[in-house]
């Protein structure tokens, strides 16, 4: 009677303030490719800040999206989907060691001392966090809490738009599952995503989420500068910023726009500095190889990390070697980092889908 605990496959949806991304990924002789994808704008103000205003609008939106994906057609009505970052709490804790039924309502227990709600008012969600080097006499254990008035309309949504949720996870944890290779590390690392409302700020390190922020610095936020600045509207300043970037063109404009950024991209270094210099002031009991150190590296995700010249600054200013980040590592087979319906410029913008995804063709 084994096919009666078989797991539905599951497509990943990714639900930001302004788009939701879909991917299916499929599963042939072992090796991962991509099903399904599609993208549909939401109109600003439908969700703010990752807080959904408008349910009936959404589910519209979401209905409309599941009908245009490109590829296959999407056959299943299971769904991983995401949650928002700027609304999540995430904590790696120590506990003793106990049986995992005494664990869990121990790790509810010990919670409440993290959490800054109240712990009937979230969802609260762990895993053990297993450690990379040394055997410990406790369990490092990462909480993940978000509060029920945010997840359920969430919920609400994907029922009425006639999905089952088989999960619903953090950006974050998903940007991570798409970007590490293996979901390992020896070294902290950073991953930004750059988004059209807000940049995250994701610390992964051994085979765990250790911190997490938002800032409202943004790619939309870049246009807008670029529009103020030389005093043109939005769609010229896009295409600008898209042509010229960080890169010091003899061309006029491509000089006016490097100057225009400027100063945002100095603020956004110096946000990274001070929140690098949080975690790194933080940082303990890992349990990381001896001479492991700091953060090691830098990968960019997101729509802005496409911006011309970005990741040669940032390393200029930080000192981190930082790489646009691949998120195909974990499906398709090295060395390649894109398929040719979506190429690595555009994937940036779809790896918390693709980290969806890949946790639903996973657990399948």
């Amino acid at each position: 009677m084994e096919f009666l605990t078989l797991k539905p496959e599951a497509f990943g949806l990714d639900i930001s303030d302004l788009s939701l991304k879909i991917i299916k990924l499929k599963k042939k002789r072992g090796v991962f490719g991509l099903a399904s994808y599609g993208e549909e704008k939401i109109n600003p103000g439908l969700i703010k800040r990752g807080e959904i205003k408008d349910e009936t609008a959404l589910v519209k939106i979401i209905k409309n999206a599941l009908t245009k994906v490109k590829g296959e057609k999407l056959k299943t009505k299971y769904v991983v989907a995401s949650l928002p970052e700027e609304k999540a709490f995430l904590q790696v804790i120590q506990m003793p060691c106990l049986s995992e039924e005494d664990l869990k309502s121990a790790t509810i227990y010990e919670a409440e001392n993290y959490i800054p709600l109240p712990i009937e008012e979230v969802y609260l969600d762990s895993q053990i966090v297993h450690p990379v080097y040394d055997h410990l006499d406790h369990l490092d254990v990462l909480i993940a809490a978000l509060p029920k008035k945010t997840v359920d309309p969430y919920v609400s949504c994907l029922k009425k738009a006639n999905l089952k949720p088989l999960a619903l996870e953090i950006e974050s944890l998903a940007i991570a599952r798409a970007l590490i290779k293996n979901e390992t590390t020896d070294s902290p690392v950073l991953l930004i995503d750059l988004g059209e409302t807000r940049t995250g700020f994701v610390v992964f390190s051994g085979n765990s989420l250790r911190f997490t922020s938002s800032i409202p610095v943004s790619s939309q936020s870049f246009t807008e500068i670029i529009s103020k600045a030389l005093k043109i509207n939005p769609a010229e300043a896009e295409k600008l910023k898209i042509k010229y970037g960080l890169q010091t063109d003899a061309k006029e404009k491509g000089s006016q726009t490097f100057e225009a950024l400027i100063p945002a991209l100095s603020d956004l270094v110096e946000q990274i500095k001070r929140y690098l210099s949080y975690y790194q002031t933080h940082a303990s009991h890992e349990h990381l190889l001896p001479d492991s150190k700091g953060v090691a590296k830098i990968f960019l995700c997101g729509g802005g990390a496409n911006l011309k010249g970005l990741s040669p600054f940032l390393n200029t200013y930080l000192k981190i070697p930082v790489e646009i980040g691949n998120p195909w590592i974990n499906i398709l087979p090295e060395p390649q980092k894109e398929v040719l319906e979506l190429p690595l410029e555009k994937s940036l913008s779809y790896a918390t889908a693709l980290g969806l995804a890949l946790r639903g063709i996973k657990e399948k």
